[in-house]
């Protein structure tokens, strides 16, 4: 028979569970219904025909739906169980390729080419400069003379507002054979459903394996895997995820050097991918307060100075990018979305991605800040990324993808969701990113 005391006890984390559900649940509701229900004149100000998702409302089926179905249940079912099971390895290894199922189910449901290839063939996107990039070393030597619009020349919406690591991580598959849009999709759905594995490794490395076997059937089956496939912003969430990960590997005894000085080459490349990426900053400061030590530190920095120097050399300087992209971002329909709706907005494509289970897990999870817990200082981490980012008024809309590589280390707040009830907030979680990807198309 169940101790009284304890059933008392439990009775406030329930509580807590369905009071964060909830609210990201009302926030979501009031995201979507607010443009809904506004003048058409303001909400064609917001540029998203689906807002707060970048998207356009549009119920549909594919031949995706019944795999992802079955997935979702398969792993709601048997998830929870397995993790706790299954050897180290042989666990992560599950949960890549249940990550690669369950993004690839996902953009089926659109189909082939609507669902995967058509969404990086977009003029807007990378793929549609690499044609033009005969010469490399050229290319970054010149790139900020091409970030601002209304010239001849001005690179495409996507190539200028990101540094040119984005550019040349898709001109460099190019050169390797693996052009175009196909090829492409495929490379970001890769990397980015590493990024789950790489949170999971993170945790068990800072000493919470634990954690990590409850987190990582919520972080394979996240909403967020339909921005996986297919954005680039999947490939800077692998990039960045990796980077946390052997981070706070090198926070264990062993070689700490060679470690950290990877991760910080990791990070370097990682703002050279996206200028908010300088965000992830929080999050690495958070693996260091939970891995109690300063040592990795400085052979992380000078690995990301070696990343600066070598784009400083070949004539990229960091910050005359990040300031003429400003200049670029206010030339077009930013200055036209309404911060007012995009601040909480953005937040509420955040719930989309990260899931309600994130939301009802958060409030614990905060409550062990208090003891250094290490999943709760790298959620905290998250947090101040994202808030930084929504402040900065520099992400109105679109934040389903941008803030991917942010979102990834928020789901980890699902470590402290009980065993007993994982499997009906799986369920929820799952629920999720079915009713969004069957309701609407997403741009990205």
């Amino acid at each position: 028979m169940p101790d009284p005391i304890e059933i008392t006890a439990a009775r406030p984390r329930v509580r807590g569970e369905l009071l964060g559900a909830g609210a990201a649940a009302l926030l979501v509701l009031a995201a979507f219904t607010v443009p809904q229900i506004a003048s058409e004149s303001w909400r064609e100000r917001l540029f998203a025909g689906a807002a707060p998702i970048f998207g356009w409302w549009s119920p549909h089926i594919g031949w995706g739906t019944v795999p992802a179905v079955a997935l979702a249940a398969a792993v709601v079912a048997r998830g929870p169980a397995v993790a706790r099971r299954l050897g180290w390895r042989a666990l992560l290894a599950a949960g890549y390729v249940t990550a690669l199922a369950w993004a690839f189910a996902l953009a089926l449901v659109d189909g082939w080419e609507r669902g995967f290839t058509a969404r990086l063939a977009d003029g807007h996107e990378y793929l549609a400069e690499v044609p033009g990039v005969s010469d490399i070393p050229l290319m970054l030597d010149t790139f900020t003379d091409r970030i601002l619009d209304g010239q001849p020349d001005s690179w495409t919406t996507h190539v200028s507002g990101h540094p040119p690591g984005a550019l040349l991580f898709f001109t460099l598959l190019d050169r390797l054979g693996l052009g175009g849009p196909t090829w492409a999709g495929i490379v970001c759905v890769v990397i980015g459903c590493s990024a789950p594995i790489a949170v999971a490794v993170a945790l068990r490395a800072l000493g919470s394996e634990d954690r990590a076997r409850t987190a990582l059937p919520f972080l394979v089956l996240a909403p967020a895997a339909i921005w996986i496939a297919v954005s680039a912003d999947a490939v800077f969430a692998g990039v960045t995820a990796w980077a946390v990960a052997l981070l706070a590997l090198a926070t264990r005894a062993g070689p700490v050097v060679p470690t950290a000085g990877a991760a910080g080459m990791l990070f370097g490349f990682g703002i050279y991918l996206n200028y908010g990426l300088v965000l992830m900053g929080f999050v690495a400061v958070a693996v260091l307060v939970a891995g109690r030590t300063a040592r990795p530190l400085l052979p992380a920095v000078l690995g990301a100075l070696l990343v600066v120097a070598a784009f400083t050399v070949a004539g990229f300087w960091w910050f005359d990018g990040y300031h003429l992209v400003v200049e670029r971002y206010y030339q077009g329909i930013a200055t036209e979305r309404p911060y007012g709706y995009w601040w909480w907005g953005n937040l509420a494509a955040t719930v989309c991605v990260v899931g309600l289970a994130t939301a009802a897990a958060l409030p614990r999870a905060l409550t062990r800040l208090r003891v250094r817990e290490p999943a709760a200082l790298l959620v905290a981490g998250a947090l101040c990324a994202i808030a930084a980012a929504d402040i900065s008024g520099l992400s109105k809309a679109e934040t389903e993808r941008i803030w991917l590589p942010f979102d990834m280390w928020l789901l980890a707040a699902t470590a402290y969701l009980p065993y007993a009830r994982a499997r009906p907030w799986l369920a929820v979680q799952a629920a999720g990113a079915l009713v969004l990807v069957h309701l609407l198309f997403t741009n990205w």
